[in-house]
């Protein structure tokens, strides 16, 4: 009876302590300003692209020459494009194709990025299979890479984020390896291992969840650089292919008649900087909040 109720005073010790580390984390990340200020940029982004259709009656591959290049109006806040489409629409439209290549890619280079930087870590004999082959890929700017890979897939939505997520799982993986290397010294890992623990049970259990701070930081990072290079290769004729809407392509239509509409330009381009600024702020948020090595330096 006295171990039971041993075990149970532990167990509401411990729930009582998870509680408070959740209180605090909540707290620590209410006050954090720029992971507030990045993520109201990011939220409202996100909520205009979904619900554009509600905001905007307009269809965005609705040509009507007779209103080609006008200006910013009640009728059309934003503008026509050189199409006579309404720029506003077409841009929160394009929100939509940016934020889900974006994601999309962040989360495969995330998975695909820890296993690899996982294995790497544990295992000498993969790591220098591995990781020769991601300085292989880091070799190359990522742009070029990324048109390269593109030119030989075709443009379409899915070869994009195909060929972004083989541009940016290398930092992911080299990331994910150097903190884990780190991890598997401590110890806690050692004394696993000593007690014959798998190799399975290690890097999942013990490793894994200590590398969480570095990979989630550096995803949102390329969260925000899978989106300017989405818009580059758009840009380039090489990413997403028209007439869908785009960022990018409706930078390249821009920059023909940017005497002509200086709004096409000009708003495409501050939505493009506005998404990756809103990504940054939390990423750097999130290093600070995660990070207890920058928390001791400050």
């Amino acid at each position: 009876m006295e171990s039971n109720d041993l075990t149970i005073k532990r167990l509401g010790i411990k729930s009582k302590l998870k509680k408070e580390q959740r209180s605090l984390f909540t707290k620590r990340f209410i006050s954090n300003k720029l992971i507030m200020i990045g993520t109201v940029i990011i939220v409202f982004l996100v909520l205009f692209a979904i619900f554009v259709p509600l905001l905007s009656p307009s269809d965005p591959y609705q040509l009507d020459t007779s209103k080609r290049l006008t200006g910013p109006s009640s009728d059309h806040l934003l503008g026509t494009d050189n199409y006579g489409r309404d720029l506003a629409t077409r841009i929160l439209y394009g929100a939509r194709v940016s934020m889900f290549i974006g994601f999309s890619v962040a989360a495969i280079t995330t998975i695909i990025g820890t296993a690899i930087g996982l294995l790497a870590s544990y295992f000498r004999s993969l790591d220098n299979i591995f990781m020769r082959i991601m300085d292989g890929l880091m070799a190359f700017p990522s742009i070029l890479l990324a048109i390269a890979l593109m030119a030989a897939l075709g443009p379409k939505t899915s070869n994009v984020i195909v060929a972004l997520s083989v541009v940016f799982t290398p930092y992911i993986a080299r990331v994910v390896r150097s903190a884990a290397l780190v991890v598997k010294e401590e110890t806690y890992v050692e004394a696993m291992v000593a007690q014959g623990a798998s190799k399975t049970r290690i890097i999942l259990r013990h490793i894994t969840p200590n590398i969480l701070s570095p990979m989630i930081v550096q995803s949102t990072f390329i969260f925000a650089d899978a989106i300017i290079n989405e818009a580059s290769l758009s840009f380039l004729g090489a990413g997403v292919p028209a007439p869908d809407p785009s960022w990018g392509s409706i930078l390249y239509d821009g920059k023909i008649v940017i005497s002509q509409a200086w709004w096409m330009v000009s708003f495409s381009g501050i939505i493009i900087i506005l998404s990756v600024l809103g990504l940054n702020l939390v990423g750097d948020g999130l290093r600070d909040l995660l990070d207890p090595h920058i928390k001791s330096n400050k």
